[in-house]
């Protein structure tokens, strides 16, 4: 029996367009030329090793974790290592990067008015739940009885 690969398989058009379920990554090009200079990577160690992961590959890893509420571990593959990303979160928080970005990125937001400063929101979605409420939350004893 011959095969021939002329019509098999059939006639399907070429994805020309990358993955369809390729996530979008957070930045646009945009926003990290902004920004990109806050993340700088050091230069290669003269002493050699392993060069490092990209910053924003990094950034795009540590913004994922923070939007989706997801554990370290549950980092997708397609971005660093949980720990490459916890490393340099903790190098970015303490130099200042993240607060020297976030005030660029809002600022720009702010020239172009698309902030509305009116309104705020409050999330207590990560705070602890507590079983019962404190005392000093409790209702007084002896108050008018409640209307009907």
């Amino acid at each position: 029996m011959m095969i021939t690969l002329l019509r098999w398989p059939p006639g399907r058009r070429s994805n020309r367009t990358g993955h369809r379920t390729a996530p979008l990554p957070f930045l646009t090009d945009a926003q990290w030329l902004l920004i990109a200079e806050f993340f700088a990577n050091p230069p290669a160690s003269p002493q050699g090793g392993r060069p490092r992961v990209s910053a924003r590959r990094c950034l795009e890893g540590i913004l994922w974790i923070l939007t989706n509420g997801g554990r370290r571990k549950d980092l997708p593959e397609r971005y660093p290592s949980p720990a490459t990303c916890w490393r340099r979160h903790r190098e970015w928080t303490r130099s200042g990067a993240f607060q020297a970005a976030w005030d660029r990125l809002l600022g720009k937001l702010d020239r172009l008015r698309r902030i509305n400063w009116e309104e705020a929101i409050g999330d207590g979605s990560f705070s602890r739940a507590k079983r019962g409420e404190p005392r000093s939350a409790a209702a007084p004893r002896g108050t008018a009885p409640a209307s009907c």
